[in-house]
């Protein structure tokens, strides 16, 4: 008896091992993300949208998509690529500069490895952006909305990098040729390329580095200005509890073709987060934005933009791929920049805004 017990369970587990080296061996994965919004703006614009700079939850009182998509994904030890189609009011306001169907591309690109003992790739297509610590997914950020930071910094681009991750995985290291600044198509007239890199350091699993830059022309060639911009963030995961990420953006843009003299903007931005339970997290939010030419973020105001704001965000896991999120959130600004319903402006915009997001 004994020996075809010993027999049946070796049958088992042998089936089992075999099963699960099939299950990751398949290439190809199908995921999807969905995130459902309603927001409320005090001040209540009489077209319900959010000002300009914003285009994640963009829309005012009314339940709308921010982002949905559906994503396929192939990767072997050689190869990979990702192809996923958007939807929803983010893609609607970060994508207007497109054209046709590019509007609903979220991602569409190839990789290729190029090393037998390296973990070195090149990557071509329409890809996430190399620059900042939040993304368009809110599930993957501790905050619900987006910082100014993030918003006025590109979402996504569209070129070819080339990328080395160190075997231990402390360190990233890529460089870019882009199309422009957060650009599927270049501006017409444009014949110029852009350049980046990216340099990620994770001394520890607690400690996450990061330098990002981008060095380019965004404008058709008869009016060229180079723009010089660079983004570096540290997260820090001090406990199981709490965590903090301080961000700082600056950037520089002659003021004409051929200039010696540039516009310049900046921003720092800092979130706390404490998590009491795994499935419970508040986050609260400072940051800045001076933007006093107008070289990202046109006022024509006196003082143009200068706006301090800060937000107090709870997400709650309903389940592990079930998440709600609230979020307030207060914008002041040195110059009457917010419009009402009255056709007034203010200097300060209050928002309140709450989202279920689901990611299969």
């Amino acid at each position: 008896m004994k020996p075809i017990i010993l027999t049946i369970i070796l049958m088992l587990g042998t089936s089992g091992l075999l099963f699960a080296q099939e299950e990751t061996q398949k290439p190809l994965k199908i995921s999807g993300y969905a995130e459902i919004y309603y927001q409320y703006d005090a001040n209540n614009p009489e077209n319900n949208s959010r000002p300009s700079f914003v285009y994640s939850h963009n829309r005012n009182n009314e339940v709308n998509l921010n982002l949905g998509f559906v994503k396929a994904n192939y990767e072997t030890e050689k190869f990979r690529a990702n192809v996923a189609l958007a939807a929803g009011t983010y893609m609607n306001a970060n994508y207007a500069a497109e054209s046709g169907v590019l509007k609903n591309i979220y991602e569409a690109n190839v990789g290729v490895k190029i090393s037998k003992t390296k973990n070195l790739w090149i990557d071509a297509g329409i890809m996430p952006s190399h620059i900042g610590f939040e993304s368009a997914i809110s599930k993957d950020c501790w905050t619900l909305t987006r910082s100014i930071l993030a918003e006025n910094s590109p979402y996504f681009e569209s070129g070819a990098k080339i990328s080395y991750t160190s075997n231990n995985g402390k360190w990233l290291v890529s460089g870019l040729v882009l199309n422009g600044w957060q650009r599927i198509q270049r501006v017409d007239g444009n014949s110029t390329v852009a350049f980046g890199h990216q340099l990620t350091y994770k001394p520890s699993e607690k400690i996450t580095l990061n330098s990002s830059s981008f060095i380019g022309n965004d404008k058709p060639d008869s009016i060229r200005q180079m723009r010089y911009f660079h983004n570096l963030y540290g997260v820090f995961q001090f406990s199981n509890k709490f965590g903090l990420t301080a961000g700082f953006d600056i950037g520089a843009e002659q003021k004409a073709k051929g200039s010696e003299q540039y516009n310049v903007w900046y921003s720092p931005v800092i979130i706390a987060k404490y998590s009491p339970t795994e499935k419970l997290s508040f986050a609260a939010r400072g940051e800045y934005y001076s933007d006093k030419n107008g070289v990202i973020i046109t006022t024509e105001t006196p003082h143009g933009f200068q706006t301090f704001g800060y937000s107090l965000n709870a997400d709650y896991h309903i389940l592990p791929n079930l998440i709600w999120c609230a979020e307030i959130k207060n914008l002041s600004s040195k110059d009457n920049i917010f419009i009402n319903r009255d056709n007034d402006f203010r200097r300060s915009n209050f928002s309140a805004v709450t989202s279920l997001a689901v990611n299969f």
